[in-house]
């Protein structure tokens, strides 16, 4: 069987659709028949509630993963997907793990014993290139990057560029962008359509086919601790995300 593959969700820009994203191509994911695992590793917890789990309750997280290397099955609950669940203590793990030898590792070893488990592992990273972030990028082999095409952040782009240059050359060789996934977009707008093409002027077809079109039921689906999938199967957002698993699952590296 091989390992799993791990996938990080990254933009250091919030707001972009990166937990909505993780949770809901890890879903089409499971709907095609793969083990999944989820990983929040945003202190906000959103992935984490988006499953009707309230991080306030949850004893262990992926905090104490990260700080006092208890083994990661302790922290997943079974819902959807398995996820892994976040607390706000993780707001302190950058500053806990700075004083530690290999620290930016220390999530790649977490998943050490649980590769054989799953056949994706997609990881939620907050809004930063801090310490979580270098981490989830350090377990990663592709990155999948959310751009929110109204206030498109060439910039950002770029300098998730220079950290992924940075990881390369020092910690994960292997890591590569699998795509950049234009969401919420309003497709009436020109600025939307303007946006696109100059994100595919830059990254070519690194820009997945795929858009993730602006809709209420994005809202309100976390509320009710489901996907999308599972609260609108047979809405236009869930077919994005089946769309975007089948380019994902393949594009011969799935």
């Amino acid at each position: 069987m091989a390992k799993a593959k791990v996938i990080a969700f990254a933009n250091q820009k919030g707001g972009v659709a990166k937990t909505t994203t993780t949770l809901n191509l890890a879903a089409a994911f499971v709907e095609s028949g793969h083990r999944v695992l989820c990983v929040d590793m945003d202190p906000q917890a959103n992935l984490t509630m988006s499953q009707g789990i309230d991080p306030d309750s949850v004893e262990k997280s992926m905090y104490d993963v990260l700080v006092h290397h208890i083994p990661i099955r302790e922290v997943i609950r079974h819902r959807e997907a398995d996820i892994a669940c976040a607390s706000i203590d993780l707001a302190g793990a950058e500053i806990a793990m700075s004083t530690q030898i290999g620290r930016e590792r220390s999530l790649e070893k977490a998943f050490g014993p649980i590769k054989d488990d799953y056949d994706f592992i997609c990881i939620d990273t907050p809004p930063s290139l801090g310490l979580l972030t270098i981490n989830a990028l350090t377990a990663a082999d592709k990155v999948i990057v959310p751009v929110q095409c109204e206030y498109l952040s060439m910039r950002g782009l770029m300098q998730l560029n220079t950290t992924l240059t940075m990881i390369r050359e020092n910690l994960n060789p292997k890591v590569q962008i699998e795509g950049i996934l234009p969401t919420l977009v309003d497709s009436r707008t020109v600025h939307a359509k303007e946006a696109i093409e100059l994100l595919e002027e830059n990254f070519g077809d690194r820009v997945f086919a795929s858009r993730i079109n602006k809709t209420v039921r994005f809202a309100e689906a976390p509320v009710k601790g489901m996907s999308v999938l599972k609260y609108d199967p047979d809405g236009k957002a869930a077919y994005s995300y089946r769309q975007l698993a089948k380019e994902v699952l393949g594009n011969g590296k799935g």
